[in-house]
């Protein structure tokens, strides 16, 4: 029987944003995964993240408690999930599998990524309004909501432009909505979007 486990090299996350590390290998029918352990090398040192062997899944290491899991639906897909990447999170993680064969011998196999984590400037926001063209009768309901990219978390500000290049701040939320619009609320409004 032949196993390979499979990964990229490298992974990229952002930072507090979510990542997952991929490990995995095609099930073969005579071979029964035994453990499963992903360990990090990082500045604050080395360590076990989290083990799966008959009891269950373990975390090793308390800064990721709460933090990290594999999947449990996919033989096969050993991936390790990291919630809220922190930077202290970059570092070169193995993800090393057991399995014992029918004749009770153990095989082992193991790869390794690099993990690094970046910060992303929130990118300039985009307007989707509720309607295509925004000349509605008085009266009607709509809404404009923004959207950006970056890490989280993105906080948004509504503004309408008034006389003289002045801005009105309108709302600290993603989207503008007016139940029942009025003349007056013809005009000029503007998002901007940022995060830390």
């Amino acid at each position: 029987a032949f196993l390979e486990l499979s990964g990229p090299s490298e992974i990229k996350g952002v930072w507090k944003d979510s990542a997952t590390l991929p490990c995995a290998y095609v099930p073969v029918e005579d071979l029964v995964q035994q453990t499963l352990t992903w360990t990090v090398v990082h500045d604050k040192g080395s360590g076990a993240v989290i083990r799966r062997d008959d009891s269950g899944d373990h975390v090793l290491l308390s800064e990721y408690r709460d933090r990290v899991s594999i999947p449990k639906d996919a033989p096969g897909n050993v991936s390790l999930l990291i919630l809220s990447l922190e930077i202290s999170d970059r570092g070169t993680y193995t993800c090393q599998v057991t399995w014992r064969d029918s004749n009770n011998s153990l095989i082992a196999k193991e790869i390794t990524t690099s993990l690094e984590v970046v910060k992303v400037a929130a990118t300039k926001p985009i307007i989707r309004a509720a309607e295509p063209g925004l000349t509605l009768p008085a009266g009607a309901s709509t809404s404009l909501s923004c959207e950006a990219g970056g890490s989280p978390p993105i906080s948004y500000r509504w503004f309408r432009r008034g006389p003289a290049g002045t801005a009105e701040l309108l709302s600290s939320r993603a989207e503008l909505a007016w139940p029942s619009l009025r003349p007056s609320d013809s005009g000029t409004y503007f998002c901007e979007a940022h995060n830390r």
